[in-house]
């Protein structure tokens, strides 16, 4: 369906006049066509922050640019509605629903509940870091934690606020790679922040991973280890039935390479945002070098190496489902052809049997209704006779005597005298 504030495609053939054209997602963000996927994400991140509904409560104007930019990067920052837009232009996403980032604090109270429901039956509900958060970062109004390197911190954030830690990493700590996570123990939602230094002071956010629940714990983390790491992008997989083949040839779509791979010796700065829709969140939060953990760089490499190998295997695979499931389809509907078709003709040849007859049809329904009486009848006139014999069977009450006109043998009649 289309994005919020813009008419769908069948409003737009009803007259040049009363159409509403949709910008150009790369115009809408000022970006080149080859732009990278980090360039993208930059650019909609500074033209949200500038046009939030937050900082401009009273200006219509800019509630629909921000519900655009929302829009065209819901587009740019999937790489497969990226290609398609990119080969057939808006059309070719229109019927694929768009989803759109949800900035809690922009919430009334009433549809804050409503947005928790829907999660709680399992709707996904996309959300985005408050720009009240971003503001204040960027402005460098925010607090920041020193955390020291193999050190776990135990805290609670308050829903929709962040909490940043900076962490100090030296020339061979960058090169053996570096690794933060953080997790909650009571299923807490959350999002794990990265943000790069900008040179007025202030921090702009770079990185963001969403929390994913496994089990009784929701995890997040980041892997910077100087190669290529992925992650996974759950969004490109939500709209589809998890029971579907589609989910499952779209099931490895979503695994997509981090945008940055590696960091430079210096000061980085982490942040755990509240992304639960009314409670705080408890969360542990940890940042370790990955030298001890050479094996577990190698298997990672090794996993996604295999993870990659399959995807390629998949799509080939993909194609070769769909053809044997057209066939399929069609010996399907020709074997209920053809059944049909058996049925009719044994129906014919019964019909073209019980027509060598000379009995007409009503006499010999007729009789066969006499007989059906006749048979009814004697029936009845046997249940009769049973029912009569029944009536003259003597009674046993009769032939019962009473105990006290029982004559014992052993009593002797009195002679007269």
């Amino acid at each position: 369906m289309p994005a919020p504030g813009f008419s769908s495609s069948k409003s737009e053939r009803k007259g040049e006049g009363a159409r509403q054209q949709r910008r150009d997602p790369y115009e809408v963000l000022s970006v080149a066509r080859n732009a990278s996927d980090q360039e993208i994400k930059n650019a909609y991140r500074r033209l949200a922050l500038k046009y939030h509904p937050d900082k401009n409560a009273n200006d219509p104007t800019a509630a629909d640019i921000f519900k655009e930019v929302t829009y065209s990067y819901s587009i740019l920052s999937n790489p497969e509605k990226r290609r398609q837009y990119d080969t057939s232009g808006f059309e070719a996403i229109e019927s694929e629903s768009q989803e759109l980032e949800l900035d809690l604090s922009s919430l009334s109270t009433m549809n804050t509940m409503f947005a928790a429901l829907f999660s709680k039956l399992g709707v996904p509900i996309k959300t985005t870091v408050s720009a009240t958060v971003l503001e204040e970062a960027l402005n460098g109004f925010v607090t920041i934690h020193p955390l020291q390197l193999g050190q776990s911190i135990f805290r609670k954030v308050e829903k929709q606020c962040a909490h940043f830690y900076s962490v100090e990493i030296t020339e061979k700590e960058a090169e053996m790679g570096l690794v933060c996570r953080v997790h909650s123990t009571e299923k807490s939602k959350f999002k794990l922040l990265y943000f790069e230094q900008e040179g007025n002071g202030g921090l702009s956010l770079a990185l963001q991973e969403d929390s994913v629940r496994t089990g009784k714990v929701t995890s997040a983390g980041m892997f910077f280890l100087c190669f290529p790491v992925y992650r996974f992008d759950h969004s490109n997989t939500t709209t589809f039935n998890k029971y579907s083949d589609a989910a499952f040839f779209k099931k490895l779509d979503g695994f997509q390479p981090c945008e940055i791979n590696e960091l430079k010796a210096g000061t980085h700065i982490f942040s755990v945002y509240g992304d639960n829709f009314f409670k705080s969140v408890n969360y542990t939060i940890e940042v370790m070098c990955a030298e001890p953990f050479s094996a577990e760089k190698e298997k990672l490499r090794d996993a996604e190496a295999k993870i990659l190998t399959k995807r390629v295997e998949l799509s080939k695979f993909e194609t070769e489902y769909r053809e044997v499931l057209a066939q399929f389809t069609d010996m399907t509907s020709r074997y209920a052809q053809e059944m049909q078709a058996i049925d009719e003709l044994l129906e014919e040849w019964n019909t073209i049997h019980a027509s060598y007859t000379t009995i007409p049809p009503l006499k010999q329904s007729s009789s066969n209704r006499k007989m059906r009486a006749s048979s009814k009848g004697s029936s009845k006139g046997e249940e009769q006779q049973t029912r009569d014999r029944k009536d003259r069977k003597p009674s046993n009450k009769s032939k019962k005597k009473k105990w006290f006109n029982i004559h014992l043998k052993g009593e002797k009649k009195k002679r007269p005298c």
